[in-house]
């Protein structure tokens, strides 16, 4: 079905999302999983309401450049040197034995060894939408819980950071290699200088001025995720460079906030343009590897995060509680997938392995989370906690 402009396609996204959103949260699962089904429901290997999904999926890697740029705006330096002093060990060794799984599984289903290290890669990362947002707020135990949580998953963070650097350069010779290694403290140095000479002076002079705020936070993130592509790295590099340097700023709380309208708008479109290059054609061609993929996610992460913490004089119910809560594989890994394919890096049937096992584990843990976890929407009355 052919139309000229984006209207049409706009309708049929964000009604349908909303349509898929019902249900979805009906079922207590998790939104995204609503769009990307969405996508594979009316995408081009679907109903093919939309033919073409590449302008879609271009105009959405805006969301993901918003998501870096809020994550900077969030990782203030003194707060979060003290959190990942407690979960650096966790998560490294966690992130190790991850890698082994997915690589062992790549290689176990005739995936080349760069492809299977991408798989591996994409293990690494939990679910910080399933891990914080299904956590209660107002419990003292789950305030321990929850800064324990936000400590594994920013550490996972910069580990997601660090690859994507690494598959935003899998492809260059090694002049360019080196280009890129010095272009990134250049970078940040410009970042740093820029806000504290000229940024901070402009939002303490005009910062009743709010509409000026975002417009300007907007511009500094577009600007610097600009000269971040035009130095040979990735323009999500870039922006979260420029959240960082921002991040000591009180106004950064207000930017944040004022920003994830915009950040949730092109985030839908993201997660609908995956769903929509889901090639359903290959299902039977990765459905094995995927499955097992997701099971070894649902069954070896939770185990792993509970000995880990115990060994950290953790408690073990709340080891165990953690474990659960982390125990999937995230929307980061999409993300990685969507790197990996775009830098050639990896083939599609690779990418769909990620994709379809990141869907399966978001199903089947936010079942498990709201099943057996205190949460605002766990199923058992004595498990419900706000």
């Amino acid at each position: 079905m052919e139309h000229d402009s984006l209207l049409f396609p706009f309708f049929l996204i964000f009604s349908g999302a909303a349509l898929f959103s019902t249900v979805a949260l009906s079922l207590k699962q998790p939104l995204l999983v609503a769009y990307i089904f969405l996508g594979i429901a009316i995408g081009p290997f679907g109903l093919a309401f939309i033919s073409d999904a590449s302008l879609l999926s271009d105009i959405a890697e805006f969301g993901i450049i918003f998501l870096l740029f809020l994550l900077g705006l969030d990782m203030q330096p003194k707060n979060l040197i003290a959190t990942l002093k407690k979960t650096f060990l966790v998560t490294v060794a966690s992130s190790l034995i991850f890698v082994a799984l997915g690589v062992a599984t790549g290689l176990l289903f005739n995936f080349s060894l760069t492809e299977s290290l991408v798989i591996g890669f994409g293990m690494i990362f939990s679910s910080t939408i399933i891990g914080i947002k299904l956590l209660p707020t107002t419990v003292l135990h789950q305030k321990h819980m929850g800064e324990l949580m936000v400590g594994i998953l920013l550490m996972q963070d910069f580990i997601a950071i660090f690859i994507l650097v690494f598959l935003d350069s899998g492809n260059v010779e090694q002049s360019r290699a080196l280009q890129m290694l010095i272009a990134v403290p250049c970078l940040i140095l410009f970042a740093y200088l820029t806000t504290r000479y000229v940024l901070i002076k402009l939002i303490a002079r005009f910062d009743h001025f709010k509409e000026y705020i975002f417009l300007l936070a907007i511009g500094w993130c577009l600007g610097v995720a600009e000269l971040a592509a035009s130095l040979g790295l990735s323009a999500e590099i870039g922006a979260f460079i420029a959240g960082v340097s921002l991040a000591t700023n009180p106004i950064s709380q207000y930017i944040a906030v004022s920003l994830k309208p915009l950040r949730d708008f092109f985030l839908i479109l993201f997660f609908f343009s995956l769903g929509a290059q889901f090639n359903i054609g290959l299902i039977e061609q990765i459905a094995a590897p995927a499955l097992v993929l997701a099971a070894l996610a649902l069954i070896i992460k939770p185990v792993v995060f509970q000995f880990l913490l115990r060994r950290f004089s953790e408690r073990s119910r709340l080891a165990w509680d953690a474990g659960l809560r982390l125990g999937q594989i995230s929307e980061f890994s999409l993300l990685i997938a969507f790197v990996a394919t775009s830098s050639g890096m990896i083939g599609e049937a690779a990418s769909l392995v990620i994709q379809g096992a990141a869907i399966v584990t978001f199903l089947v843990s936010s079942y498990i989370v709201v099943m057996y976890c205190p949460t605002p929407i766990a199923s058992n009355p004595k498990l419900r906690r706000d």
